[in-house]
């Protein structure tokens, strides 16, 4: 690089430190498994969910928020929707398409409190192929299960991350 194109870069550098350094941006995961929002995270108990999705959402929880089986700080309460609807009417009068949808409403509860801090839903949606063979269509419906589970449980995580990082700064800023 010539010096005369290095000049600008770094006045501009000089400027601008200042301001980016006084954005306070933090990445909420600070500190990593032994920061404020992973302990947290680790902190929830995920209550039971009926139901074959039920068992697949609280499994999804649990390994996303690194459920340890220590003491319980939080719980979340859950409650899936679950539907399959056809879709897509052919000629002869059979379905062609269906769509799953996963709906998951959800209450973050403080336990020593009893306050709810979150109360949200999130949801996803699939559309799957009927085709001739049921042992495929079936399959496919499964699939989509599973992977609609992991969209919501990751939005899950990721609200129930945002909430627990803004009940911590005030204990964080203190310190």
């Amino acid at each position: 690089m010539r010096k005369s194109a290095l000049l600008p870069a770094l006045i501009l550098g000089a400027v601008m430190a200042p301001v980016l350094g006084g954005c306070s941006l933090e990445p909420v995961y600070a500190g990593g498994g032994s920061g404020a929002v992973a302990q947290g995270l680790s902190a929830v108990e995920v209550a039971p969910i009926p139901g074959q999705s039920g068992w697949l959402m609280r499994d999804a929880l649990n390994q996303r928020m690194g459920n340890g089986g220590g003491s319980a700080r939080y719980r979340l309460d859950v409650v899936l929707d679950d539907q399959l609807t056809g879709l897509g009417l052919l000629g002869d009068d059979t379905i062609g398409r269906e769509r799953r949808t996963l709906r998951a409403r959800y209450r973050l509860v403080d336990l020593a409190s009893g306050e709810t801090l979150l109360d949200a839903t999130d949801g996803a949606d699939a559309g799957i192929d009927v085709v001739s063979s049921e042992y495929a269509t079936i399959a496919a419906e499964q699939t989509a299960l599973e992977n609609l589970t992991d969209d919501v449980a990751d939005s899950i995580v990721t609200r129930v991350s945002t909430t627990l990082r803004q009940q911590m700064q005030p204990q964080v800023e203190d310190q």
